[in-house]
């Protein structure tokens, strides 16, 4: 296909090659003159765009997307398609999704993750959100790109998958931060800590994995632990983590959940129920049948 692609930084340079060598002819332009192999230079997000039947977009914000937006809009024919790869905010997203549609162009937001070695390998998620018809007339473009393309919803779908991910990403590394201090404050060597941590429970799986097992399918009994004797370990961290001196954030914030639960009577059920408590506080329950589960993780 004739690909139009803004953005060669060092995810999109990577990104771009990919779909060269995948044998589509691409033009490119980035604020930067910068030579990609295969890749044809074109002088302005326009001229890349016109005449492509698909452009991508690899950009640093909703900032830069809107204001690329008339531009697209102008080069790109009727019936294109521009997969956006920016992490991006729904709104912004959908506003021009409006725009876009005015004039006959279909945008659909593809994030993607995997890093600069993802893009560089092909290894990407991409999670995508828009007309469904659309996503599947080029899904092969996307693989390409990524190993790991993925129908999400609607337009908008694909930057809260993003956004989501990357809170939970962010969290449990700044959880893992409060661990690592404790554990070697407390007088383990760090090299030993971090080959026990992953021969443990939650190391030996993916972390979005055992939401599968009690959370999703709502499945809190008989419990795999028991809320009680969870409650019990972490009181145990803390107890620790004052003894030594290391300020526990995170886990203190934790354990006041795991206490309300614990108010609530269920300490014989599974160490997941306090995570019904923010079902509560959000005014959501996420449910998914067990089969359906299983189908995905197969």
């Amino acid at each position: 296909m004739k690909v139009g692609f803004v953005g060669l930084g060092i995810m999109g340079a990577h990104m771009a090659a990919s779909l060269v060598r995948a044998g589509h002819d691409v033009k490119g332009n980035d604020l930067r003159k910068i030579e990609v192999a295969g890749v044809t230079w074109a002088d302005s997000p326009a001229a890349a765009a016109t005449g492509a039947e698909v452009v991508f977009t690899s950009l640093p914000g909703p900032k830069e997307v809107e204001a690329l937006a008339p531009a697209l809009g102008e080069a790109l024919k009727k019936g294109a398609a521009w997969f956006d790869l920016t992490t991006n905010s729904p709104e912004c997203v959908r506003r021009v999704y409006t725009q876009m549609k005015a004039r006959g162009i279909h945008l659909l937001d593809a994030p993607v993750s995997g890093g600069p070695s993802g893009a560089k390998s092909g290894k990407l998620a991409l999670w995508v959100g828009g007309e469904q018809p659309v996503y599947d007339r080029y899904e092969s473009v996307l693989r390409a790109i990524g190993d790991q393309p993925c129908y999400v919803g609607p337009i908008g779908a694909g930057s809260i998958a993003k956004l989501a991910h990357n809170a939970a990403s962010f969290t449990v590394q700044t959880a893992l931060a409060e661990i690592f201090t404790l554990g070697v404050k407390a007088g383990v060597e760090p090299l030993a800590l971090f080959q026990a941590l992953r021969h443990g429970a939650s190391g030996r799986k993916r972390t979005f994995d055992r939401l599968a097992e009690q959370y999703l399918p709502g499945a809190f009994d008989p419990p795999g632990f028991a809320l009680k004797l969870a409650h019990k370990d972490l009181s145990l961290a803390l107890a620790l983590a004052r003894e030594v001196g290391v300020p526990m954030q995170l886990t203190t914030c934790a354990f006041g959940q795991f206490e309300e639960a614990i108010k609530r009577g269920w300490g014989e059920r599974d160490s997941r129920t306090p995570m019904l408590l923010q079902n509560e506080r959000a005014g959501v329950s996420p449910r998914v049948p067990a089969a359906e589960l299983r189908k995905v993780l197969d």
